[in-house]
Formats: structure tokens, sequence, C-alpha cells
């Protein structure tokens, strides 16, 4: 194949053409990048709180719910696609995907507006603290606080939090997503 066979197609086909033939199906391309790429933004989380000792708040932890279940996902939408299972379940697979990545963005944007202090975050994370409320919660309350906040920001690269980078990468993959399901719906019977 040459160079020249792949001009005036859109990036993403272009290099599914350049690919191995198992590869191709632009269903498995997509899945195996939205699962590795999860993947990295989990193994990102982690090195950003074991190594770099930035302590996630439960908003950093809600945010990884998703790409939790976006990497045996995609996986598995990637296998399916590639063992030629039915097209509405491959398509459905991609549907999900792209489902639970925005679930993530959604996460991120909101996360990240509240560090922005445009809206305010969960109580439990953000705001000031007021009360304990009377002394005979007050061990109980102590506990229910969460010590790291949602409204800080402990990091940020380029004026955006992780957070933020987290929206961004999410919404670049569920547009994937949608991509390889459009493509998918495409494909002959």
């Amino acid at each position: 194949m040459t160079t020249s066979s792949v001009q005036g197609r859109t990036p993403p086909a272009a290099a599914i053409e350049r690919a191995p033939s198992g590869l191709r199906s632009p269903a498995v391309a997509a899945a195996l990048i939205i699962a590795a790429v999860s993947a990295g933004a989990i193994l990102g989380a982690y090195f950003f709180q074991y190594v770099v000792d930035i302590p996630p708040c439960p908003l950093c932890y809600e945010q990884r719910i998703p790409h939790y279940i976006a990497v045996p996902l995609g996986l598995a939408v990637a296998g399916a696609a590639a063992g030629n299972a039915p097209r509405w379940l491959v398509a459905a697979g991609l549907a999900a995907l792209a489902l639970t990545l925005l679930t993530t963005a959604g996460i991120g944007v909101f996360h990240a507006g509240v560090e922005w202090k445009l809206w305010p975050g969960p109580s439990d994370c953000s705001g000031p603290i007021t009360s304990f409320g009377d002394a005979g919660t007050l061990l109980d309350q102590i506990n229910k606080t969460s010590v790291v906040r949602c409204d800080e920001v402990r990091f940020r690269f380029l004026g955006l939090s992780l957070a933020g980078y987290n929206a961004i990468f999410s919404v670049i993959l569920a547009g994937l997503a949608g991509w390889a399901l459009s493509r998918t719906l495409r494909r002959s019977a």
C-alpha cells in the first residue's frame, strides 16, 4: 500500500489502513485505543497519588470509576469486533463506551468548575467547614468530613488541573467511540 492510497482519508481511517489486518476494523482499533488510554489514565492517577504524593479527593475517585469500566469494556468490544460478533452487539458496546467516557468527562468538568469556584462542590469536600454540630455527634461528623478538598488544586499544568485534562481526553475518546460507532453502523450487513 502506498502513501497515496491513504491520502484524502480522515486521519483515523488512514491509520487503520496502515494497521495489521486484524486491527483494521474501526471498532477494534477504537476500542483498543480507549482501553489503553483509560488504563493510562488510571495508572497516571495512581502515579500522582502514590509517587508524587497528591492525595485524591472524592471527586477524583469518582472520575476513575468510568475508566475502570472502560478498560475491560474496551477489550471486550475489541474482541467482539475482531471475532465478527453481530454488528448490533459491537455497536452497543461502542455506544456504552461513549456514554462511559462522557460520564467521566462530565464529572471532570464539574470538578474543574468546583476548582475554579464557578459553582459549589459537594459539601463533604468543598466550601467552608462551619460547624460539626453538637458535641454528641462531633466524632461522627469529623469522620465524615474529607480532609482532601475538592475545591483546591494541588497540581496544574498549562493552567489546567488533572480534572480538566480528564475531561478533555475523555471527550476525545468518546468522540473516537462515536466515530467507530458510526463506521460500524454504516458497514454493510
